[in-house]
């Protein structure tokens, strides 16, 4: 039975001393049983989305010959675990805010570019990060079937279950979620990201985690609570606000195989009723009534 790992820390400004944190707690994971060690979005950094600025664009890399993916592929491959890896690509003349699955012999199975880019204040990530062209991305690792979502992309049940219906056995997504900004008023929205990612796990029937920072950058406190629903959406392990460390919790992929199939809702679906979910405002048009020829 396959471990999952989480690990929850805060980020500086100094790209060596976040990195060191990450491979610390990526070994304190693998030491401990883990199999998979999910780490933060975009932990190389504080999140600098928080305000547009210009030089942030050089913290961006291309996957080929990146500073520092290179010596995580190493250690995934040292340790024998897989790595879903979040960073801030450059590709050509377009930036994403991707992750790099790389398995546990240290090989990149491929990338994934975050599908909604939130725009807002104290989340300006519009200003960096192209919306994501990869589509959604499932993979066949060591552990098993693995799908990955970015921080926005855990409020969209859409995505949940195009990864799902991908052949996810696991939803993973590493995150950047704390306080909101004065312009939001008293919004706390800790409990309604939990339930969100709960529903998910719930129906889809697949384990879901999310690995948040914690601790405070500029104008923005992270609210940490990192954690792991099983396939019924049970909570296995969640950290508190502060805690800066790994969480742990056992996979058991064939009881939620089985699980999953009893439950009816891939059998059940209908999706030749699902025409409005391709649409932004719920109306089916005709080719000529939307200006097609």
């Amino acid at each position: 039975m396959p471990k999952l790992a989480l690990a929850q820390m805060r980020m500086t400004e100094a790209l060596e001393e976040n990195l060191a944190t990450a491979t610390r707690l990526v070994r304190e994971a693998a030491r401990r049983g883990a199999a998979v060690v999910l780490l933060p979005e975009l932990f190389q950094s504080v999140y600098f989305p928080q305000l547009e600025r210009e030089e942030c664009f050089a913290l961006a890399h291309e996957l080929e010959g990146h500073p520092f993916l290179g010596r995580f592929q190493a250690l995934a491959r040292e340790l024998g675990v897989v790595l879903p890896l979040s960073f801030f690509e450059r590709a050509g003349q377009a930036h994403f805010n991707s992750v790099a699955m790389v398995d546990a012999d240290g090989r990149v199975l491929g990338v994934y570019r975050k599908s909604h880019i939130p725009d807002g204040p104290g989340y300006e990530e519009k200003f960096y990060f192209n919306p994501g062209d990869s589509g959604f991305q499932v993979w066949t690792t060591r552990v098993g079937r693995l799908g990955v979502g970015i921080c926005w992309d855990q409020w969209f049940p859409e995505s949940a279950r195009c990864l799902a219906v991908l052949g996810a056995e696991v939803l993973l997504y590493p995150t950047a979620i704390g306080s909101e900004p004065p312009e939001a008023g008293s919004l706390d929205t800790k409990a309604m990201w939990q339930r969100a990612m709960v529903g998910h796990a719930v129906s889809n029937s697949c384990y879901v985690a999310a690995a948040n920072r914690t601790g405070r950058e500029q104008d923005a406190s992270f609210y940490g609570h990192s954690f792991v629903c099983d396939y019924t959406g049970a909570k296995l392990a969640e950290a508190d606000a502060d805690f800066e460390g790994v969480l742990l919790a056992d996979l058991d992929l064939e009881a939620a195989r089985t699980f999953r199939a009893g439950m009816g809702f891939f059998r059940d679906r209908r999706p030749d009723l699902y025409g409005p979910l391709l649409t932004l405002d719920g109306r089916r048009r005709t080719r000529a009534a939307s200006g097609g020829t």
